[in-house]
């Protein structure tokens, strides 16, 4: 691959580090503000906004510049984003700047792995940076949930360190440090040598442009089916992320800390699944996943059958990266149905991804590719996160809520699965990746 792309991986790594422990600190900022229990996923929505509202400008920036300074760049963002939260600003605020940065990051860190390999090594690639991201989503998660814990931010204070006077600022300052980290990996990518195109300066005319992406992108009859699969994704991981935490404490009697662990459970299957996809399928077998999907989303609703198996101990422990942990049978199989979600859900999207990638830069370039995408994702994030708080306000059972989520996620996939089989009956789809081949 080259020692530019694991830099780019590394920086990756520690920016979705921080963006998913700052995610948890933001929560936990909420609750001691007494928020109420609907603030908790306006906190994605915020995230996600500068996705969907600047997705017009952000691809063609990203294409102006070498994509390390669009990286680099966009992480300061990050940090100004963490230290408003420390300032006090409220969390859904501060975590929009941060948004704001991540938007302008994305067409950077996908787009640079288009200049950077051959088609051939998309799906490879994408199941490295999946894979990582997931990684930094388990340690992220976990991370904030131990920064959360008054036992680590006391531990810190009795240092008696200058700058730092309570267990909030503890937590900020680490993550402001992870970004840190990130923006100083940023200036050691490698600049790729592909010409960057001059940004317009009439906002219209990128308007208009971004128009014709999208449209020539979902009239593609390989891009409509993975941008539909993949758009459909990030809005369902990022409502699950939230149906989790108040499945956990609602009918498992877990705090915030303790449910973060799930969220990382959640997410060591996607990577599992993100890493088999990766080795087992090339970009020609990309269509094959679409049922796997359908089935993820009829799993999705066993989780209300949890809180009822018996809580009975097991005789011997589970061992776990060489760590024996006592467990009952009910916290074994919630753990296993978690991993076989995530790994379900990795392993249909990273092969998807990568199809898009690979139609998005023949079409109109990597920059305005991934805009395209992030755009119809994010777009996707917010009217599930905020359905989602709408319901919760509502006071509707979080059993109902899954329940709905994992039947909608499997109709919507069956759905894809059919305009695919009526596109294959008028075309041979996977022809079109023979294009632009040599």
């Amino acid at each position: 691959m080259g020692i530019g792309f694991y830099v780019v991986m590394a920086a990756q790594f520690f920016s979705a580090l921080a963006d998913n422990a700052l995610l948890i600190c933001a929560i936990a900022l909420l609750q001691q503000l007494k928020a109420p229990p609907e603030y908790a996923p306006l906190l994605k929505t915020s995230f996600t906004l500068s996705y969907v509202v600047l997705a017009a400008f952000v691809g063609a920036f990203a294409d102006s510049m070498p994509k390390w300074r669009v990286m680099f760049i966009s992480n300061s963002i990050k940090i100004v984003g963490c230290g408003l939260m420390l300032f006090e600003v409220h969390p859904l605020l501060a975590y929009a700047v941060v948004g704001l940065g991540a938007a302008a990051y994305s067409p950077a860190k996908y787009g640079i792995l288009t200049e950077m390999l051959p088609p051939s090594k998309l799906v490879t690639a994408n199941g490295w940076i999946e894979g990582l991201t997931v990684g930094a989503i388990i340690l992220g998660s976990l991370l904030g949930g131990l920064l959360i814990l008054p036992a680590f931010g006391n531990w810190v204070l009795a240092f008696d360190l200058p700058v730092i006077h309570n267990k909030e600022q503890v937590a900020l300052l680490t993550v402001g440090l992870l970004y840190v980290v990130a923006a100083v990996l940023n200036r050691y990518v490698p600049d790729t040598g592909v010409a960057s195109k001059p940004l317009k300066n009439n906002p219209l005319y990128l308007v208009k442009e971004f128009g014709h992406c999208v449209s020539l992108l979902w009239r593609d009859r390989l891009g409509q089916i993975s941008l539909a699969v993949t758009t459909l994704f990030w809005g369902a991981g990022a409502t699950i992320q939230f149906i989790v935490i108040d499945w956990a404490d609602q009918k498992l009697g877990l705090g915030l800390s303790q449910s973060t662990q799930l969220q990382g459970v959640v997410a060591v299957g996607v990577a599992i699944g993100a890493i088999v996809a990766a080795r087992m399928l090339s970009l020609r077998q990309t269509m094959k996943v679409i049922p796997i999907g359908i089935a993820m989303g009829l799993i999705v609703p066993l989780m209300v059958l949890m809180p009822y198996m018996p809580q009975i101990q097991l005789h011997e422990p589970i061992k776990i990266a060489g760590m024996a942990l006592q467990m009952d049978v009910r916290m074994l199989c919630i753990m296993i149905l978690m991993v076989l979600v995530g790994g379900l859900s990795g392993f249909f999207v990273v092969p998807m991804n990568a199809l898009l990638q690979h139609r998005g830069h023949v079409l109109m370039g990597a920059g305005h590719s991934i805009a395209v995408q992030n755009f119809n994702e994010n777009l996707s994030i917010l009217m599930m996160t905020w359905l989602y708080s709408v319901l919760v306000g509502s006071g509707l059972s979080v059993n109902v809520v899954i329940v709905l989520f994992g039947f909608f996620v499997a109709g919507c996939m069956y759905l894809v699965k059919l305009r695919h089989l009526r596109n294959q009956a008028e075309h041979d789809d996977l022809a079109l990746l023979e294009e632009h081949k040599h």
